[in-house]
């Protein structure tokens, strides 16, 4: 039967609800998602409504070095609130949250727990973490959904939900960016939907409004249809060849409700309709009864005591250089190959030779088929210590392949633990994890068939919640703490008196028509009750018989054996060639032989017996008994005492001499042995050869996996690095593509007009602006600005672009156009470093506007010149500096100086140096309070005579009303002005006053 681990749905879903807050999420979704799973995340929660009642936790893989940005991103898709998780955080409906960085995270009571990640033992799988805390927690109210991503994390996490009857997404190979998740759990053939993002919502609340989903109806409404529970269950068994009729009715029923829920059918007889029309129904199903919940050493303790205690007494007592262990419903074989490795360390620990042969055994045989390849995903580092990883694993690809030399060890094959025969002579014996799915009369059969294999004084080893029940008496504890006994030895008859009910007896019903083969078992093991009552009421009327099978093994002894039988000394024995007396042990021997090779009735007469009053002459009779369908071939002996009177001499029987059946029986032991001798000396020569041939055949492989094994790593390297170079190449790209678009929209919004040539003088890039003095098209990308057509006039750029070129020195320049507008035209070298160019850069400014302004002013300029050059009185101006930068031609006569000699400060030394000081003072003054004054002082006219002039200024104001110099109107002073002011001064109207 197909292993499962604890179930723990009942006692997770009490523990859910008594921590789960009022009014808490219906279900708890969990999403795992790595490489490619933003898009992934981004298009679930579009699709999904804000008010769903349903809670989800979003478990990533992020990186530990960058912050992430997932709760600002996923919060522009979804109106719901998006957190990141905090310690003891309560999960509630219609919220999001997320896991941070390098931390793991579960859930407990209905909340968050967050610990930091532990890269001690290899690989961190987070999402399997949360996974499996959240199928301990809230049991059938968890929802597993893995998304795009590498690796197999989430695998062991899905089988968790599943066991714990929840339910599971995985998103659809073909819409993942990276397959490597859904595929790995696609292939455990648990998950419920395969959908892309997108579709999952629409059916995860389809699920969670049915009836069974909401705890609306409960499993009595399915036991209370046995009809149609029986039919599936016939359903079940001509498909599947399993019957689950005596499966324990809460496991069986929980798991149909749940199939129920996920077809969206409300009673079983809507869902036995499905199952008729959807065939494949029929096997999910199956799969869902048979969760196979396991892993490599799955209990570490327990498998810490088997090693360190178990195996080395097993060694140590073993009588034979064979040991054998079973693993009964060993799953995908992660129990045997951890059994195997713990017995391997054992052997190599303390020096023991013994050759272990362990049978791995499962009803399932997709199941057998995985674990007979021993190829299991990466996820496994979780629970390999690795040290045994790197010794008894290999990496192939992304998977970690069992080492030979222990798949070796195990053998796997196809065992149904009920109705199968069971292996014999067993060391010791696993069985983890089934028995709580059975009811206890069929645990029963199962226990018995456990005692029947192991030998005596062996090992069984049961699941965390097991027990022996009624077989007690037959097994004693060896740690009660991992539920390890050790068998009595005491014989029971297999399969006796075992009474089958139907999960509908929980109710405590009457059996219908349709258990007819209950009621058959039942009238067989009447029948077997009356035959024993019959035989221990005539054992003392009826001569000494023995049933004995091939092995020469006792199985039930009526009547009185003193005398015959004994129990020789040393370890307890079965053989009735070894308990027999020695007078009767040869013909015993050889008569059972004859019997069981000729199928026919052997009979030897007048074998003396010595007893206490003297000899005794004894017949044997030896039988074959009549043979049943999957019944061992058996024979009866019957040993009677013979009177001195009686004559049994006939055709059928021959007198017993001892010398002669001694002669006989020697010779044809002589011909077995010589018989064994060729064969095995034929084999002998044949396995030196075949030796021989594997071993040049091992050397070579050895060398070729090491070399494959050397390559392999070299790649692994190399791919790393290449994935690192890949992600930076694309950080750049993403820079690069950001900063074309920056230049293009630089280029565009400047309305200058640029054009970027390369060291060969062709076009790299240019902004449309520049169209409109060179004629460029997209096309002329590449091709030589000499080659291009333009439409400057008063100017060869060409020219100018080689000289920039030979000297590295900017030029700039004005240039007129065909259509008459102006432009300024830079041309500079491209600096690519310090001191370095490649390449030139041509700017085109367009000046049209200042040059038409200019020629206005300039317009304007020549105006006022004629205007202030026919004054009578002296006009000058100055600029913001303080300097006198014109004078009209009044002045100049005055002065007999020219323009140039007037210009700054040359006006200055026509002033009287007596008046210098004060006249510069007083300027200044006004000057800086830009208000208009009005001053008095000597200046030297053009004959040398010093005449007194009144200089009144005004502040001057430019085209935006700003404060542009001062202009000036001078005159000669009169008589009356002299004597009134007695020399130079800055006059009322320099404070602003009127003069």
């Amino acid at each position: 039967m197909k292993a499962k681990g604890k179930d723990m749905a009942e006692d997770a879903e009490a523990a859910a609800l008594a921590g789960a807050p009022e009014n808490g999420p219906q279900l708890y979704v969990g999403i795992g998602a790595s490489a490619g799973g933003l898009e992934a995340i981004e298009a679930f929660f579009t699709h999904m409504p804000a008010g769903s009642g349903l809670a989800f936790i979003v478990v990533q893989h992020l990186s530990p070095d960058y912050k992430s940005l997932m709760v600002e991103l996923l919060s522009k898709k979804t109106p719901m609130p998006v957190h990141r998780a905090e310690d003891g955080m309560p999960v509630l409906p219609n919220n999001i949250y997320l896991i941070p960085p390098k931390k793991n995270l579960t859930i407990f009571h209905g909340r968050l727990l967050l610990s930091d990640q532990d890269h001690v033992r290899g690989v961190n799988l987070p999402i399997d973490v949360f996974l499996r805390s959240l199928a301990e927690d809230q049991a059938e109210k968890a929802v597993a959904i893995i998304l795009s991503g590498t690796g197999s994390d989430g695998m062991r996490g899905v089988r968790s939900v599943k066991e714990c009857g929840g339910i599971v997404m995985v998103q659809d190979e073909e819409s993942a960016k990276f397959d490597g998740m859904p595929r790995s759990a696609i292939s455990t053939g648990l998950a419920d939907f395969v959908l892309a993002p997108e579709k999952m919502p629409a059916q995860l609340l389809a699920f969670a409004k049915h009836p069974y989903s909401t705890k609306a109806t409960r499993s009595g409404t399915i036991l209370s249809d046995e009809d149609g529970l029986t039919r599936i269950f016939a359903l079940l068994r001509e498909k599947c060849k399993i019957d689950f009729t005596y499966y324990k009715p809460n496991t069986v029923t929980r798991r149909i409700e749940r199939r129920m829920t996920i077809t969206q059918t409300d009673t079983i007889r809507d869902y036995l309709a499905h199952m008729l029309d959807y065939p494949a129904e029929v096997s999910a199903l199956y799969r869902e009864l048979l969760i196979g919940v396991t892993c490599f050493f799955r209990d570490q303790e327990a498998f810490d005591f088997v090693g360190e205690t178990i195996l080395p007494e097993i060694f140590r007592n073993a009588p034979k250089r064979e040991v054998r262990f079973w693993v009964s419903s060993c799953s995908t074989g992660e129990e045997a190959y951890s059994l195997a490795i713990l017995t391997r360390e054992c052997q190599e620990r303390y020096g023991f030779r013994h050759d272990v042969k362990i049978f791995a055994t499962d009803i399932d045989r997709d199941a057998i088929h995985f674990a007979a390849s021993g190829s299991y995903p990466e996820s496994i580092a979780a629970d390999i210590s690795p040290r045994f990883l790197a010794k008894y694993f290999h990496k192939r690809g992304d998977n970690f392949q069992v080492a030979r030399s222990i798949r070796e060890m195990v053998v796997f094959a196809q065992h149904n633990l009920i109705k199968d025969p069971p292996f014999t002579n067993i060391d010791l014996l696993s069985c983890r994890n089934i028995l709580i799915y059975l009811q206890p009369v069929l645990q029963r059969k199962v226990m018995e068939f456990f005692n029947f294999s192991l030998i005596p004084g062996g090992i069984m080893f049961l699941g965390s919640s097991e027990t022996t029940g009624d077989m007690s008496d037959y097994f004693d504890a060896v740690e009660s703490r991992f539920k390890i006994y050790r068998s009595r030895g005491r014989v029971r008859s297999v399969g006796g008196d075992i009474v089958l009910p139907s999960v509908t007896d929980t109710r405590a019903r009457d059996m219908k028509g349709q258990f007819g083969a209950a009621r058959r078992a039942l009238k067989h093991a009447e029948d077997e009750r009356l035959l024993e009552r019959f035989l221990d009421a005539a054992s003392d009327h009826l001569p000494l018989s023995l049933l004995v099978n091939e092995q020469m093994e006792v199985l039930q002894i009526i009547g009185d054996s003193e005398g015959f039988l004994r129990l020789p000394s040393g370890r307890m024995v079965n053989d009735i060639s070894k308990m027999a007396a020695k007078e009767i042990a040869i013909p015993l021997g050889t008569g059972i032989q004859k019997a069981f090779r000729e199928n026919a009735e052997v009979r030897f007469s007048g074998i003396r017996i010595p007893r206490a009053g003297g000899n005794e002459t004894v017949s044997l009779h030896i039988r074959p008994l009549p043979g049943r369908k999957r019944q061992d071939p058996l024979v009866a002996v019957f040993i009677e005492t013979v009177k001195a009177t009686s004559n049994e001499a006939g055709p059928d029987v021959c007198a017993f001499d001892l010398s002669r059946e001694t002669e006989d029986r020697l010779r044809d032991m002589e011909q077995e042995l010589q018989f064994a001798r060729e064969n095995l000396q034929a084999t002998i020569e044949e396995l030196e050869t075949s030796n021989e041939e594997l071993q040049a055949t091992n050397e070579e492989l050895l060398a070729s996996n090491e070399e494959l094994q050397s390559t392999n790593e070299e790649l692994q390297s190399t791919n790393e690095e290449l994935f690192t170079v890949n992600a930076e190449y694309q950080s750049k790209i993403i820079e690069l593509t950001e900063l074309h678009n920056d230049v293009d929209n630089l280029l565009s919004a400047t309305q200058i007009g640029h054009i970027l040539l390369d060291e060969n003088l062709e076009v790299r890039r240019f902004s449309h602006k520049a169209a409109d003095v060179f004629g460029l098209l997209e096309s002329d990308v590449g091709r030589p600005i000499t080659h291009i057509p333009h439409a400057i006039t008063d100017a060869d750029p060409i020219q100018t672009v080689r000289d920039v070129q030979r000297t590295s020195r900017p030029a700039e320049t004005e240039v007129r156009l065909q259509s008459g507008a102006w432009a300024l035209m830079r041309v500079v070298p491209y600096a690519i470093g310090h001191g370095n160019f490649s390449g030139i850069v041509i700017s085109l400014v367009d000046i049209s506007s200042v040059k038409r302004v200019e020629e206005e002013l300039r317009r304007s300029q020549q105006l006022f010149s004629t205007v202030a050059n026919l004054s009578p009185e002296m006009v000058w101006m100055s600029g913001l500096d303080k300097k006198c930068n014109w004078f009209n031609q009044t002045w100049l006569r005055f002065t007999g100086r020219t323009l140039e000699q007037e210009r700054g400060d040359g006006w200055l030394q026509g002033v009287h140096p007596e008046d210098m000081e004060a006249c510069l003072r007083d300027y200044s003054d006004a000057f800086d309070m830009r208000v208009p004054f009005s001053i008095r002082y000597r200046l030297r006219r053009h004959d040398g005579e010093y005449r007194l002039i009144v200089d009144e200024g005004r502040p001057r104001l430019d085209d935006q009303g700003g404060f542009a110099g001062y202009v000036g109107f001078c005159r000669e002073a009169v008589d009356g002005d002299l004597s009134r002011t007695g020399g130079p001064r800055v006059g009322k109207r320099g404070r602003g006053g009127a003069a």
